[in-house]
Formats: structure tokens, sequence, C-alpha cells
């Protein structure tokens, strides 16, 4: 930031320990003189103390010392009255190293991230189109300062009185704060430790470099202050005037600094008969004694101190006049007055920065004298000052919530629009305070429902309750405007779906449809109660639904995305239920169009993800992937970096591994499960990425593995009322029978079954549970295991996905009678060879091989799973093939044979050996089949096949 205001360079007593941490962390930075930024790495430092102990004073020798090794200063201060203004901490760190810039230059530096961080940080107006998400923000300002830290190393970030800095700011520092040691940046924070909020825990707890962090700062010792008091007044000061001094102050440097200040300006003689004195004067500096000496300064100088602790900190002088009341030669004479009674600091080098408290305490002490009708008039002259100054309606609205109601249209107004900015920026907590306030104001009769649901629309990612109850309050408001009517109904019933309330949803839709007049806006309330009733898993009339669902979307053209929406339905819905391939596909793609976006500002993403999944049911997957690359990329570009993500990142996790591809699958659904676990454990998208995640654990013969993360995520405890897929009772039933409890896991499937069949969800290659539950009776009661088989087979055959038959024969078969199993495989292994089911071809290679005993079969079962990634399946085919005499299976055995000189890198390699790399050892991976990390497993295959 700007440098504020220098100040006379005071001397620090008894810090050296904590300077010489500081000294230490700048060195390892590498940046002494250099600028090179080539050290060890970065450190997070935190200094804590009572106020008065000289944080202030510390970081400001923290900084001339970084910038005396030539590092980039990055520096910010929390104010007490700034912080309900948010990203105001962060502003100041980052906004003065790229503002002022064109445009083009901004866009250029800050790339994708332009629209997501720039309103944040106060350098572009915020674009039309859905906010950012908190999550993807703070993902924007992390790559922000990370970007700003490696171009400009080494960077020493300086925040003082963290403890005031904004929840948004704050928030964000202290989940950045851990990667200080992998960038050169030394990271500095000062608080006061019984304030500093519960979301900064961090500062008090990382451990790092400096080993015993948070410092906490010690008062001074007698020493220290009877230096400092002879330094100041003389040496002539005798011991009892000192010992007082340390006495009356108890050795904080604050006190001690403006006590001895006072000795001087009166001019007292610093011995033992004036040490009785010193209590007086100490009083005076602080608390009422303060306020009395500020009082005796006269009442225009009076109110312009008071202007100023109600603006906060670098305040205009004319801006605090004009709160004040005063004129400019009246605010310059106030400004000396206040700065000769050391209570606004003097002037530096850049006197355009704003006046400064000389120690916030001085700030609060005069803010809360302020009468208590007085401070709420001041801060409304000042919300006024601040608008007509072209600060904005966001710098007055922190203002305005110290008002009174007054039933103001123009302080609605303000909030309102302070409100828009706000969320629009990523703050949807500051918005719903200012919404809260200007709902007391109140609004004007006809406003009062806007305003509740603008409400309603800022609490839906913080408080899901109140925001149901903000929306039912604006429907309740007698209002005549149809769009403003629509908006409520469709946003109160997202909040109640996504609250896992799906037929509440449903029903405050229905309620609306019959009184909605405009054909086009009942067609687009029926689209969302369609799309809600497809996800509610205990809809009581599912196949009436459909029924009604069909009739409609087979005679719309799909001529705007209402219409589209409602056509992408009726496809998800022909899927579940196994309506043909062709048809559900045909549905699909009229829903597509040319465009189906997934960042819609009013409209949710679930209909074009589900367009998406059918593909993949489809046996489509490459186009489901391509829809799902471009629905990634247009989250990441709205900053959606929350569940919207981690939905994305989880399905195609999903599709990966349905077209055996399960290292890549783990991969993914590992990082949707880490962006779920942010946004919190029971949500949607937390049951879709571990049911994923298990998913594939359990394809890839990790069985333990799977059960612990079901464990301890506390998978299967109960299951959402929503539908997500896979199925998560299905899933937990998998985990079940994979473990060897057949029962337990014939519980849960027919639980499965009497949930999905009334509502005619019977198609097996979306929910594999008759094929599942077969496994499970088929050593008790094989006859059903059959039934249940040949049942899904048939269906699996009607929906005419060759992936979906050849799993439901590869099952009949592992329970039919020995003298029908060769044929019901060898049909699995002829259609999903024609299929992009790779792990379920090896499954069905693997047991007709068993099967026909056929060590050719098993060779290319085990060949195929080590293309997918199924590590057990692998092991256990290669066993088979060793066991029954049989030839190498792996590829090198239709590669070519490894080299000497290639096995003898590949040992290296797989030993750990770092030289070992290039194009060669490349080739042998190909061969093997295998990357690097998997070079020692397919070493031994390798052995034992050439034995």
């Amino acid at each position: 930031m700007t440098e504020r205001p220098t100040r006379r360079r005071r001397k620090l007593f008894e810090r050296e320990a904590e300077l010489a941490t500081v000294d230490e962390a700048l060195a390892q930075l590498g940046g002494s003189g250099s600028g090179s930024g080539t050290g060890a790495g970065g450190t997070l430092l935190a200094f804590s103390g009572p106020a008065g102990l000289g944080k202030t004073t510390l970081l400001t020798e923290v900084r001339r010392r970084a910038l005396a090794r030539d590092c980039t200063l990055l520096a910010a201060r929390g104010g007490e009255q700034e912080q309900s203004q948010p990203f105001h901490v962060a502003r100041q760190l980052i906004q003065p190293h790229l503002a002022g810039r064109p445009e083009e230059e901004l866009r250029a530096a800050l790339g994708s991230w332009y629209s997501i961080v720039g309103p944040a940080l106060g350098l572009c107006a915020p674009e039309q189109g859905a906010p950012p998400d908190p999550q993807g923000l703070r993902d924007g300002l992390d790559w922000v300062l990370t970007h700003l830290t490696v171009q400009r190393a080494p960077v020493a970030l300086v925040l003082d009185d963290a403890h005031w800095a904004d929840p948004e700011s704050l928030s964000w520092l202290a989940a950045f704060a851990p990667r200080t040691e992998h960038l050169p940046l030394l990271l500095v924070v000062a608080y006061r430790p019984e304030e500093l909020p519960s979301h900064a825990e961090a500062f008090r707890t990382l451990p790092g470099r400096a080993g015993h962090r948070p410092l906490a700062l010690a008062p001074l010792t007698e020493a220290a202050v009877t230096t400092l008091v002879r330094e100041a007044v003389g040496a002539h000061a005798d011991d009892a005037f000192c010992r007082e001094a340390w006495a009356v102050t108890t050795g904080n440097p604050f006190e001690a600094v403006e006590l001895t200040a006072k000795v001087r300006d009166k001019g007292l003689d610093p011995t033992s008969a004036s040490a009785p004195l010193l209590r007086d004067l100490a009083a005076a500096q602080r608390g009422s004694g303060l306020v009395a000496r500020f009082e005796r300064l006269g009442p225009s100088t009076v109110r312009f101190g008071w202007a100023c602790a109600v603006l906060g900190t670098a305040i205009p002088q004319e801006l605090a006049a004009r709160v004040a009341g005063l004129g400019p030669e009246e605010a310059a004479d106030a400004t000396a007055r206040l700065r000769e009674a050391r209570i606004l600091s003097a002037p530096g080098e850049e006197a355009d920065a704003g006046l400064e408290f000389v120690h916030p305490l001085i700030a609060t002490a005069l803010y809360r004298s302020i009468p208590d009708a007085l401070r709420v008039a001041l801060h409304g002259q000042a919300a006024v000052a601040v608008v007509d100054a072209g600060l904005g309606s966001s710098a007055a609205a922190r203002h305005l919530l110290e008002t009174h109601p007054e039933n103001d249209p123009w302080v609605v107004r303000t909030l309102r629009t302070a409100a828009a900015e706000n969320l629009r920026a990523g703050a949807p907590e500051a918005a719903r305070r200012q919404l809260a306030r200007a709902l007391r104001e109140p609004p004007d009769f006809d406003e009062r429902a806007a305003v509740l649901y603008e409400l309603g629309c800022a609490s839906l990612l913080t408080e899901p309750a109140n925001t149901v109850n903000h929306l039912r309050a604006a429907l309740a408001e007698p209002f005549d405007d149809p769009a403003l009517r629509q908006g409520i109904v469709i946003r109160l019933a997202q909040v109640l779906a996504h609250s896992d309330r799906l037929a509440e949803a449903s029903d405050s839709l229905a309620r609306e449809i019959p009184s909605t007049r405009d054909v086009r806006a009942r067609l687009r309330l029926q689209s969302e109660q369609f799309m809600w009733d497809a996800f509610d898993a205990v809809e009581p009339d599912s196949p009436a639904r459909s029924r009604r669902l069909a009739r409609l979307a087979d005679r719309l053209t799909g001529r705007d995305l209402t219409e589209r929406y409602v056509i992408g339905l009726r496809a998800w819905d022909a899927c579940l239920r196994g309506e043909p391939v062709d048809v559900v596909l045909h549905h699909a793609v009229r829903a597509l169009g040319t465009e189906f976006s997934w960042a819609h500002e009013d409209r949710g993403f679930e209909v074009p993800v589900l367009a998406a999944m059918v593909h993949m049911y489809a046996d489509r997957p490459g186009r489901a992937e391509e829809l799902f690359e471009a629905g990634t990329a247009e989250f990441e570009r709205q900053g959606w970096r929350g569940a919207h993500l981690s939905f994305a990142y989880s399905l195609r996790a999903y599709i990966r591994y349905r077209r055996g591809r399960l290292a890549e699958a783990e991969e993914l659904a590992r990082a949707g499960l880490r962006l779920a676990e942010r946004v919190g454990r029971g949500t949607p998208v937390h049951w879709y990425a571990i049911a994923i995640l298990a998913t594939t654990l359990l394809a890839r013969g990790r069985v333990d593995e799977a059960w612990e993360l079901a464990r301890e995520h506390g998978f299967g405890e109960s299951f959402p009322a929503a539908v997500v897929f896979p199925d998560a009772q299905t899933v937990y039933a998998e985990l079940l029978l994979a473990r060897g409890q057949t029962k337990a896991a014939a519980a849960e499937l027919e639980a499965v079954d009497r949930r999905l069949s009334p509502r005619g969800i019977r198609n097996p290659t979306w929910c594999p549970w008759q094929l599942h539950l077969a496994r499970a009776v088929a050593a008790e009661d094989p006859e059903r295991a059959r039934d249940l088989a040949e049942d899904a087979v048939r269906r699996a055959r009607a929906f005419g996905a060759p992936s979906g038959i050849g799993q439901a024969l590869r099952v009949a078969a592992e329970v039919a009678p020995p003298g029908e199993r060769p044929a019901l495989l060898t049909e699995a292994v002829s259609l999903l060879s024609e299929s992009p089911a790779g792990y379920e071809l090896a499954l069905a290679l693997a047991a007709l091989g068993t099967e026909l005993r056929d060590t050719a079969l098993l060779a290319r079962a085990a060949v195929t799973a080590r293309q997918c990634g199924a590590d057990g399946l692998e092991r256990g085919a290669v066993d088979a093939v060793l066991a029954l005499g049989g030839a190498l299976p792996c590829a090198a055995a239709h590669e070519g044979a490894l080299t000497e000189e290639e096995a003898g890198l590949a040992r290296r390699a797989a030993e750990g050996d770092p030289a070992v790399s290039g194009p060669v050892l490349s080739a042998v991976c190909r061969k093997l089949g295998t990357d690097r990390t998997g070079l020692r497993e397919a070493l031994e295959v390798f052995a034992r096949s050439s034995r």
C-alpha cells in the first residue's frame, strides 16, 4: 500500500528477541538487496499483546527493515470503525499495486480472475451475472496474492490490528497463511489476543519456522522505562521518579511514552518530589482523563475530533470538517489543536494520506465518549458526506448501520445499492447486514417485498432457514409485480430443495402455478417443479408426474431456455425409467441445442448436468465429458468454486469410472471431496463425492480403504432425501457385499427396491441394485437371485446401452447354473468390447477366462484391468494365469520384451532413483502399461510371467 504519513521514528525498547526473529525471517526470503526471491521460503510471524504494548511501533520497524532489504511491501491496518466494510484490509494490501492501470493491462494482470476479484478489490465494477461464491473469491484472492508475490519477490505483508480486520479479509488471510512457507513471503500480523475473532484462529496455532508463535509482547521492565524517561526528560531524572513512572504505566510502552511527553510539556522536575504527580498525569492519558483533556480543547475542536473518530482511519480533513459542520479554517485550526494535544498524529511526507489518531486507544476512547444521540447523528451525516464525496454507497452503508430507523427512502435505496454491490463482489454476509437494516428503516409499503427477496438472496449461502422465512414473508406482502413474485417463488423452492426439503419445494411451486396467468411464466414454474420432483427420492406420485412431463415435453419445440429445461428433464426421466437409448438421446440433444449454459444467472445447473449424464448412461461418455469440461470452465470463470465445482469434479470422476479410467477417476473424486469438505459435511455435494470415491476405490480393489472412507464420513448412517447418483444406499450395500456382509447388504438393497420401484425407476444401467441384490441372496435363495438377474437383463436390453446389458449378463452368469454361464459371459464380453466400459469388460473377461480356464482370456483380462487401474482385479487375473501355466499377462507381452538396459532403468526408477527419467523411462512405462508409481508392481508381474 501507499505508506502512511511518516512519524518520528520511535526507539524500540526490549524488543531485541522479536526483531532478531524478524531479521531471521527476512534473511530466509533471500532478498537481501538482490530482489531475487531465491531464499528458503517464507514465514508467518504473529505478535500478540494487549493495547499499548507497542505492536504498531514494532510493525513500523518491520516495515522499515523489509524495505531496507528491497522487499515489496504490502501493508494494511484493521480499523475498529471499518470492520463492517468487506475486503477493506484486502484492498489496502493489494489495490495500490494494481490500481491506476488501464483496463486492458489490469485484465491481463488478473487473467480469468478479473471479474471475480476485481470488484472485491475495488479495481472494477461488478459485471452482470451471478456473483462468485465466497470460496471462489478466496481462491481468486489466493491467486492474486501468490502471483504478486512471485512477480515481486521477496514480499513482506504486514497487517496491524488484525483483530479489527473485516471478516472477509481476515478469513481469507488466515486460510492463506499456511502457504507462506512455500513462497518468498513474510506475513506479519499483530493483534490483541482477547479480541481476535474465531475465524482467525490460524494466527494463534499455525506451526512454522519461528517455532514459537504467536510471539507475545511483554510489558517493559523498570530498567527500560527508566531509560525511556531519561532519554525524554534528561539524564538527571532520579530513580524514584523513574520507578514511579514504571509503576503508574505498568510498563505499557504507549502510556510510558505519552507520560514522558506530558512531563516534558509541563516542565515537571523529574525528581522524587514530583513522583506523586505522575499518577494524575498518567490517568489523563487514558479513559475519562483523556476525554476530559480532549473536551477542554473547545467545542469546534471536540466536534472535529468526534467526526474523525466516527470516520475511522486515513480521514480526509475536508470530509471530517463536513461531518463536524466546520469550515475549512476551523477544521485546520482543530487539526492543529488535536495534533498539539497528541490526539492526532503529526503530518508526514504524504499529508494527503489522511488524518490518523496517535493510537487506536485514543480513537476508541473518543468514539465511546460521544453522547449516544449525537453519535447516531454523526454517522448519519457521515453517510451523506461519504456519498457526496463520491466514495459510493458501500462506504456509506457502514455508517447507516449505526443509525436509527427514520422511515427515510434514501437510506433504504443506499443500503440496497450497497448490498447489491457487495453481493456481486462476493460478500453476502455484508449484504445481509445491510438489507436487514434497510428492512428496519422500513422501506415503503410497495418496496418491502423486494427488500425481503433481496435479503433472502443474500442469506441463501449462510442462513438457509432465515432465507426461507424472508422469502415466505415476501410472498405474504401485498405487491403487484408478477416477475418479482415468480423470482421469490423460484428462489424459495431452490433454498428448500438445497436444504433437503424437496417436497416443500415442489409444494411451494404447485401452489403458485394455478394462479400464474402468463403462459410462459407458468411454464417456467412448471419446469422448476418438475426438476425438484425428479430429485425427490420419496415423491409420492412419480409415474403420474412422468406422464405429465412426457406429454408436455413432447409437444415443446425448444424455442427458449425454459422449454429446453423441460425437455432436458424429460430426457433424464426417460433414462431413469429405462426408455430406449434412442429416445433418451433424442430428448437430450433437443435440450442441449447449440448452447446450454451451466452458469445462467437465474437458473440452476442441475438440468445441464442431467443432460450431460444422460450421455454417459447411453454409452456416450466422450460427449458427456465435453459437456462437463465446458460446464466446469463456466463455473471457474464465474468464480463458483464451492459446491458447483465439487459436483463437476465428482461427476467427471464418475464418468471416468464408467469408462474404466480408474486412476483418473480417483484423482478427480478426491479433488471433488476436498471441495465438498469446504462446503460442509452432510450436504448433497458431500454425498456425491463420498459415493463416487468409494465406488472407485472398490473397483481398484481397495476395499478396506473404501470402508474407512465411509466410516470417517458417516456414510451409511442415513441417506439423503434427494436422488443422487450413483445411488448412495446402493453404494453402501456394495461396500457391505465387498466385506462379505451379505445379509446387511441385502437389507439395504431391499430398502432401495422399496424406494425406487414404486417410482418406476428400474433401469439397471442407472442403478444396478437388482444385480447387487441377486449376488447378496444367491447363496440362500438362488432361484430369487436368478429371477432378479434375469429381470435386470431384460430391463437393460430394453434400455439398449451395451455397457448396461454386458454388466447385467455378467452378474446373471454369476448366479446362473454352471452350464448357462459361458454363453452369458461370452455375450457380455462381446457387448462390452463394443462399449466404453473398460472396467466392466475386464470383469467379464476375468469371469469368462476363469469359467473356461482360458489363459489367453485371463491374460487379456489382466492387461485390460491394468489399463483401467483395477489393481485388485489385475492381481487376481495374473495369479490365475500363472496358476494355469499361462504366458505374460501384461502390456509388454504385446509390445515386445524389455531389453536388459530397459529392465535396469525400470528397477532403478522403482527403487526411487531420481536421476532416472526421460524418454527411455517413458518408453519402458508404456511397455509395462503403467506409470512411474506402478513400476515395482509391474516389474514383479513381468518377472513372474517371464519365468
